[in-house]
Order: structure tokens, then C-alpha cells, then sequence
């Protein structure tokens, strides 16, 4: 295991503590004392691989990142490819959204789960009990149908107010085109 550590502009990649102890007393603000020595080496030796930080003063911070990579180009390298498997999952989010959005009049049969309060009659106390409620909403969209069917649960009188709903990109919501004709 390596750590990487960054001060400002100043990095390095450390194969060992002596190698970061150097690095860091090379660095005029970094004040290497004891306990900050017996810190590193905790952490260094540790199984714990989220990244940790160090005040200097004020407001600036010293870092250290462990990290598997031999050479500093091969940890930056690690960097852009966790960068761009973000930026995929954000291109995937999107897409989702604008199929929720995407214009398809139509019917769609629209599931939800949601946590519905009812009072119960002999303790006058209330509890959320799991609720499914299926409808075939003639709608534009799946959001469309996801406001419809909220807007319908909502002015409802045999429904609580405190009842939790769940989101439209959530697992307890499901809504399928089926197309002009609602029988096929």
C-alpha cells in the first residue's frame, strides 16, 4: 500500500512512512511532531482506506490518500477512470429522466407502495401500514401519470395527510404504457 499526500501544488506518492515523513518535512508550514507522526502511521497501517486530511493552519490542509498504484501518473490515471465512471452514471440518471419525460399519450397502468397512516379504533394511535394502489391513468408521460395518481391519493378523505408517498424514480414506483387502448 502507498499514500499519496498533497499539500497545495506539492504532491508525492510514498512507498513507505519514512518516504512521507521526508516528503513532509520538506513542506516549511508541515510541523512533523510526534503525535502527528503517530497519527499517520495509525492510519498508514490501518485497514481504513478513506482518504484523511490534516490541518496546517487556518484553512489549509494537508491530505493523504491511500492508494494501490505504483507511480503518481498511474494514481492520477485511477482518478480520471473513477471521473468518467461518475460522468456514466450521471449520463445514465439523465437518460432516466428523459424517458419520465418523454411525451407518449396514452394509458399507462401506474403502480405505487406507499406508507399509509391509519388510526387504530381502540388506542386512537396511529400506524404506517405498506399500501398498494394500481390505476390506469390516461396521462402524456410517466411523470404525467406519477402526478396524476398523486394528485388523485392526496384529495382523498379516506387517506392521512401524514401518509408517505414514494419518489418516481423510487423501487416503490412502477408505471407501464399500454398504449391507446387500456384493454390490450
Amino acid at each position: 500500500m502507498n499514500l499519496y499526500i498533497r499539500y497545495f501544488e506539492s504532491e508525492h506518492l510514498a512507498y513507505s512512512l519514512d518516504d512521507a515523513y521526508n516528503f513532509l518535512t520538506s513542506i516549511p508550514d508541515v510541523d512533523l511532531d510526534e503525535y502527528l507522526a503517530e497519527d499517520i502511521k495509525k492510519y498508514f497501517e490501518s485497514n481504513n482506506m478513506i482518504p484523511k486530511r490534516y490541518k496546517v493552519h487556518g484553512r489549509a490542509y494537508f491530505i493523504l490518500i491511500k492508494t494501490l498504484a505504483n507511480t503518481l501518473e498511474e494514481f492520477k490515471q485511477a482518478g480520471l477512470a473513477a471521473q468518467e465512471n461518475g460522468a456514466r452514471k450521471n449520463a445514465e440518471k439523465m437518460r432516466l429522466q428523459d424517458i419520465y419525460k418523454t411525451v407518449n399519450v396514452g394509458w399507462y397502468e401506474t403502480n405505487m407502495t406507499f406508507r399509509r397512516v391509519i388510526q387504530v379504533p381502540h388506542t386512537q394511535k396511529c400506524q404506517y401500514v405498506d399500501t398498494t394502489f394500481v390505476a390506469r391513468v390516461k396521462a402524456s408521460s410517466i411523470q404525467d401519470s406519477f402526478t396524476k395518481v398523486m394528485d388523485h391519493l392526496r384529495t382523498r378523505t379516506d387517506i392521512d395527510a401524514r401518509s408517505q408517498f414514494p419518489s418516481m424514480k423510487g423501487k416503490n414506483f412502477k408505471s407501464v404504457f399500454l398504449g391507446m387502448n387500456p384493454e390490450s
